[in-house]
């Protein structure tokens, strides 16, 4: 129950989700299981979406954040695939010209690298190329251009480099992702987090995937005519339960990033080769910097950070970079640990060079089965796999009523200058009215709505991130809150950039919980305090 007493939105859903059989039932929420439903679900599909966790809350939610083309494959000659993620990047620049944002890489070059500093000015040209000039165009830099913009960088053994462009989530991996899931709902899709699927078989031409409520502990079956695998790390694991044979399966792959207060006061990406010759990144991130990554072998999809990962990337950093002192573990404000799942074929051995594995996408289809399993994929390419889902599963004989029917997006700018026009008799400022805007679209319309009926809702709950109340009385209704560690990691970024031990003693922290949580308010918080992240948190599957 919400705190006004009715169903929540999240319990309304499951408590559907037993009845007619469905055309589509997804496993996985997070990105490549978001953008399949809210694809679908635009089409007029029936769909359901089934996430274990909360929605974004394993890879999804463990990104650099970047939206880009993979200008490192262009080191292994995979033209092909970069000039496709750049043509993903720039659509998603163009449809969400709010939430995804170009954005400079500032990217210095040592005279002991492998490859000659003229090779990676021509490589961001060749990549500009292949983006279709979408973004602005690169620039060389010398040694004395970097200490004059950059006077933070270490020169030593810097004989000059690069800048060139492409793209970040200002607010972050696990809110885009949530933002499909948004649409999806909005148009019929039966999304629930915290739905755990026990496991799946055919009756006939039906799939029945038995699944558990971890909010209640109820257990019920769910129909579907179609039965997708989007689970990511462990696509191989759920396939295997079910019985399902596939071609491809997934290697792993960990990469982590440590949040430290920032390192430079300019809006952009600085860029360099680590210690093994893998890209390193100093990345913008709320009013923080984002340091990392590793890029190593895996064994599991939960695997943590290391002391030897935080070692790498701190030691990293404090070559590169002048700063007052070195940074140590006690400045690590939070931690990324991302475990991707890279797509071989069945028979792959590892004896490849590791980081040289491709991060393309493929959906493999049992035709017999009508099961689809989504291996692979970024975040870059998410729109293609949103698209390429509808089609398979309409080739197993789902009819889509609407099948050309525009599925993301935000709302054109006439709508967004009508919403900036309603904002000037609030006084909300120019930051607040750009915020609410990326991060709401045009359910922003009902937050001003909130703010005209009891002004108190523009009021800000933790000031260095904007955060306003009418946002957090928003989420209670809207967002599938279900523990406070959602709210803080995912659907905005606050346990991100605020050290712990500052959240938990802030009064601005129980004014949330009690907004989110009302009367149960006391024990979200005590879950989250005891557990780190609350009883039901886990990584989706």
């Amino acid at each position: 129950m919400n705190s006004a007493g009715s169903p929540s939105l999240r319990a309304s859903n499951v408590a559907r989700l037993s009845g007619s059989t469905l055309d589509v039932a997804i496993l996985g929420g997070g990105i490549n299981g978001a953008v399949i439903a809210a694809a679908l679900a635009a089409r007029g599909a029936r769909v359901a979406l089934l996430e274990r966790g909360d929605f974004g809350s394993a890879t999804s939610q463990q990104s650099s954040n970047l939206v880009w083309g993979g200008i490192k494959y262009l080191e292994g000659s995979e033209f092909g695939l970069v000039r496709k993620l750049c043509h993903s990047r720039n659509q998603l620049l163009r449809a969400f010209p709010s939430a995804v944002e170009e954005i400079r890489f500032f990217t210095t070059h040592s005279r002991d690298q492998r490859h000659p500093r003229w090779k990676l000015v021509a490589g961001t040209w060749l990549y500009w190329a292949l983006g279709g000039f979408h973004t602005r165009a690169p620039r060389p830099l010398s040694r004395a251009a970097i200490a004059r913009e950059e006077p933070v960088i270490v020169l030593d053994g810097v004989d000059g480099g690069v800048e060139y462009s492409d793209a970040f989530l200002p607010d972050g991996d696990a809110r885009f992702v949530w933002g499909f899931v948004r649409s999806a709902l909005d148009r019929g899709c039966l999304a629930a987090n915290y739905l755990e699927a026990l496991g799946s078989h055919k009756d006939g031409e039906v799939w029945i995937t038995r699944a558990r409520d971890r909010v209640t502990g109820r257990e019920l079956s769910v129909r579907s005519r179609v039965l997708v695998n989007a689970c990511g790390p462990w696509a191989d694991e759920v396939n295997e339960r079910d019985g399902v044979s596939t071609t491809h399966r997934h290697v792993l792959s960990k990469g982590i990033h440590l949040l430290v207060d920032q390192v430079t006061p300019h809006a952009r990406v600085l860029t360099s080769f680590a210690d093994d010759g893998r890209l390193f990144f100093a990345i913008p991130m709320g009013g923080r910097t984002c340091i990392g990554t590793t890029d190593t072998p895996a064994e599991r999809p939960d695997e943590g950070v290391t002391a030897a990962d935080r070692a790498f990337v701190l030691d990293n950093i404090n070559r590169r970079l002048r700063l007052p002192r070195p940074l140590t573990e006690r400045d690590i404000i939070s931690e990324r640990c991302g475990v991707r799942p890279l797509v071989v074929d069945a028979g792959w051995t590892r004896g490849h060079d590791w980081v040289q594995l491709s991060r393309r996408h493929i959906i493999e289809t049992d035709p017999e089965a009508r099961h689809v399993t989504v291996f692979g994929g970024k975040l870059t390419d998410c729109l293609n796999i949103g698209d390429a889902s509808c089609a398979e599963v309409e080739r197993l004989g789902v009819r889509l009523p609407w099948p050309r029917r525009p599925w993301y997006g935000e709302p054109p700018a006439a709508t967004r200058s009508e919403f900036e026009h309603q904002t000037r008799p609030l006084g909300l400022g120019e930051p607040a009215v750009a915020r609410l805007w990326r991060r709401h679209g045009h359910e922003s319309f009902a937050l001003l709505d909130s703010i005209r009926r009891d002004p108190r809702g523009a009021d800000e709950i933790f000031p260095p991130c904007g955060l306003l109340r009418c946002e957090v009385e928003a989420a209670a209704r809207r967002e599938m809150v279900v523990t406070l560690e959602d709210f803080l990691r995912r659907r905005t970024e606050l346990a991100q950039i605020i050290r712990r031990e500052e959240l938990e003693g802030s009064p601005e922290l129980s004014e949330v919980t009690r907004i989110l949580f009302g009367d149960a308010a006391s024990d979200r918080m005590a879950e989250w305090r005891g557990q780190r992240g609350g009883s039901l948190h886990a990584a989706s599957a």
